[in-house]
């Protein structure tokens, strides 16, 4: 009886690659890299010089260039904003923008679940009403503006500036939050509908928590654009006390010069909020803007 062993084949030299089948290399994007390069000079330049000037005196200012270290550090630049009331003028930024946020998630919310969930026309044609508010800038509309908010006497007061705002801030946050709504499941609503709730739980319990990366990105893009504000403040309002931190930045120039550092002081307050909201929340504003054209 013959026994037959089997010969067990030898591995060729070409397979003994031992990270397995073979990676083509990346090549480095060039283009791309010095692209960004020359976008952080033009970013960074602006924002070095800004804290530059604003921790500087007046005179070490004037006997330095623009791109020079810095010599002499104080913080008598930031002193002297809050001692201009400085601090009044964020106060009513801040209530604004706080205003703003909440009435434009209040509004824009129950508006959203009905255009997505309702069949009728009346509500489809109120959604393109929507989608053309898009189109209509502010300045366009600033005379019937104040002719509606001088004739309901609300001129030069906070809500003033409060409704306008709300009102061209709805149509991105209305087509925003549509489109999150019609991602969630139809059979999630069914489901909920079987053991017994209503429309206001269905909004409630379902769509509110799934939507809630689209609220952080309205309220966001509200909070920017309530904060940074300046058209409705400069035609619906006149007093100081009623003044907001972008007309309060008038303060700090006259006719006959500006005390640089003493504003850039004043700028570095006012972009220094926002500038930590967007840091925090930049991750779900891209990604809800981007998400509008979805499905």
């Amino acid at each position: 009886m013959t026994i037959v062993r089997e010969q067990t084949p030898v591995p060729v030299a070409s397979d003994r690659h031992p990270s397995g089948p073979r990676r083509r290399r990346q090549r480095p994007n060039w283009a791309a890299g010095l692209l960004a390069v020359v976008w952080l000079v033009f970013v960074g330049v602006p924002i070095y010089i800004m804290i530059k000037d604003s921790v500087q005196s007046q005179d070490a200012y004037l006997d330095s260039g623009p791109l020079s270290l810095p010599h002499s550090l104080t913080l008598g630049r930031f002193a002297d904003v809050f001692h201009a009331g400085y601090t009044r003028y964020l106060i009513n930024t801040a209530v604004v923008t706080v205003a703003s946020v909440a009435l434009t998630v209040l509004l824009a919310f129950p508006a959203a679940y009905a255009i997505v969930r309702s069949r009728s026309r009346v509500v489809s044609g109120t959604f393109r009403i929507f989608l053309a508010g898009l189109a209509v800038p502010a300045q366009a509309t600033i005379i019937p503006v104040y002719l509606m908010i001088t004739r309901m006497h609300l001129y030069d007061s906070l809500t003033a500036i409060i409704l306008p705002t709300v009102a061209f801030g709805l149509p991105l946050s209305v087509l925003v939050l549509s489109s999150a709504l019609r991602d969630v499941p139809r059979e999630l609503y069914e489901a909920m509908t079987i053991d017994g709730g209503g429309s206001f739980r269905l909004m409630w319990s379902l769509a509110l928590p799934l939507s809630r990366a689209s609220l952080t990105t309205i309220s966001v893009y509200s909070a920017l654009s309530a904060w940074n504000g300046f058209l409705f403040p400069l035609i619906l309002t006149q007093s100081t006390e009623q003044r907001v931190q972008t007309l309060g930045l008038w303060a700090f120039q006259n006719q006959f010069g500006s005390n640089v550092p003493r504003l850039m002081a004043a700028v570095v307050l006012s972009a220094l909020p926002i500038f930590v909201v967007y840091l925090f929340a930049r991750r779900w504003l891209i990604a809800g803007l981007a998400g509008v054209g979805g499905k």
